[in-house]
């Protein structure tokens, strides 16, 4: 698939509301895309809410577009092109854009490593596969743009490394870290991480691409809560 025309491109976490609704009712002409194996996730979510297909869809047609490994886009007069990257989510995509590659929640800076891989559908084997791909597929100065920073010590905010820096010194998956030292050190890091504090209402509405669930025979709309989910750390 090649998209031409592209006014906008959107990049939901799983814990951060998504501002989609509210960006195509200020700019109508506006797409939204995703990974396309955002099915995957509205399946396994679907089970987590006890949700029937007439509460959620799950084809992924609340978004305008489906981005399946190698589809390009254009924004403006750049050409992006798109890479599956599963493993946080089976959605999870990069994009890649000139001599930058945005990268979600798919890596971090160095001094942090990779996503967590505990949500429903996610699999460090998977993410192990997509780092790795990026780091034989993108040229070591390829600028990396993540899509979150926790300032481990304390330090300033960073944004922005490089494919090299990754390969050389990310703390958890380097260019020669083995498939079964990653999935040791995720496994053993994901048991110890609670549950993100807003997951259970972004979940429901990032899902639907931003639209609230359906209203009840009362007219209110409400949010399921389920119980431990991820085992109730806290």
């Amino acid at each position: 698939m090649s998209v031409s025309k592209l006014a906008y491109c959107f990049v939901i976490s799983a814990d951060h509301l998504t501002g989609a609704k509210f960006l195509k009712e200020k700019y109508p002409d506006a797409k939204t895309g995703i990974g396309s194996n955002v099915t995957k996730v509205q399946t396994e979510f679907s089970k987590v809410f006890n949700y029937t297909e007439d509460d959620l869809k799950t084809d992924g047609s609340q978004f305008d577009l489906l981005f399946k490994d190698g589809d390009t886009f254009k924004l403006g007069n750049a050409e992006g092109r798109v890479i599956s990257t599963p493993g946080h989510t089976p959605a999870c995509v990069c994009y890649i854009l000139g001599d930058a590659v945005f990268t979600g929640d798919t890596i971090f800076m160095p001094d942090f490593g990779t996503a967590r891989c505990d949500f429903p559908g996610g699999s460090s084997s998977d993410l192990y596969s997509s780092v790795k791909r990026l780091y034989d597929e993108l040229s070591d100065d390829v600028r990396v743009f993540v899509g979150h920073d926790y300032q481990p010590g304390g330090r300033e905010l960073l944004f922005q490394t490089t494919i090299g820096e990754e390969k050389t010194t990310n703390k958890q998956l380097k260019a020669d870290t083995s498939g079964e030292e990653f999935a040791k050190w995720r496994s053993e890091r994901d048991s110890q991480l609670g549950m993100p504090k807003l997951i259970i209402p972004a979940m429901q509405a990032n899902l639907r691409n931003g639209e609230m669930p359906k209203p009840e025979s009362n007219g209110v709309s409400y949010m399921k809560i389920p119980i431990n989910l991820l085992g109730g750390k806290k």
